[in-house]
C-alpha cells in the first residue's frame, strides 16, 4: 500500500497510523510498549491457530468425544438393565426375596456412577496437561517449519 499525507501530519500505511509530531521519551516508550503488545498478540494468535490445527489434525478431540460417548452409552444400557430387572421383580411379586439383589444392583449402579464421575474428573484434570503437550507439539512443528524454510 502507498502512504498518503493528511492535514495532521499523519500518514497511513498498511492500516497503521503514524503521527509525525515529536513526542517526549515517556510517551514514545508507551507507544512502543503498545506496539510490542500488539505484536505479541498477533504472535500468540498465530501460535493458537497452529495448536488448534494440530489438535484437529491429530484426532485427539474426536477420540476423547468418542470415549466419553461410549462410557455414557454403557452407563445408559446398565441403567436400563437395572430398571428392567426391578420391574420384573415387582411384577412377579418377588420383591421381598430379591430386596438384597436390588440393593446390590443399586450399589453397583452407584459404583458405575462414581466411576463415570471419576473418569470425567480425570478428563478435566488432564486437560491442562493435554493443552501443554499440544502447545509443545505446536512449537516443535513451528520450529521445524522455520528450519525447513531456511
Amino acid at each position: 500500500m502507498s502512504s498518503s499525507t493528511h492535514g495532521n501530519n499523519t500518514s497511513t500505511s498498511h492500516n497503521t497510523i503514524t503521527t509525525k509530531t515529536t513526542t517526549d521519551p515517556s510517551m514514545q516508550k508507551t507507544i512502543d510498549t503498545i506496539r510490542d503488545v500488539a505484536s505479541k498478540i498477533r504472535e500468540a494468535s498465530s501460535r493458537m491457530r497452529d495448536v488448534v490445527r494440530a489438535v484437529h489434525q491429530s484426532g485427539a478431540i474426536d477420540e476423547l468425544a468418542a470415549a466419553v460417548h461410549e462410557a455414557m452409552i454403557a452407563t445408559r444400557d446398565t441403567t436400563r438393565e437395572i430398571s428392567e430387572t426391578a420391574k420384573e421383580l415387582k411384577e412377579r411379586g418377588v420383591i421381598r426375596d430379591t430386596a438384597t439383589n436390588i440393593e446390590e444392583t443399586t450399589v453397583a449402579a452407584r459404583d458405575i456412577g462414581e466411576t463415570v464421575k471419576h473418569t470425567a474428573q480425570q478428563v478435566v484434570e488432564s486437560t491442562p496437561l493435554t493443552s501443554e503437550v499440544l502447545r509443545e507439539a505446536a512449537t516443535k512443528v513451528k520450529s521445524k517449519r522455520k528450519s525447513s524454510h531456511k
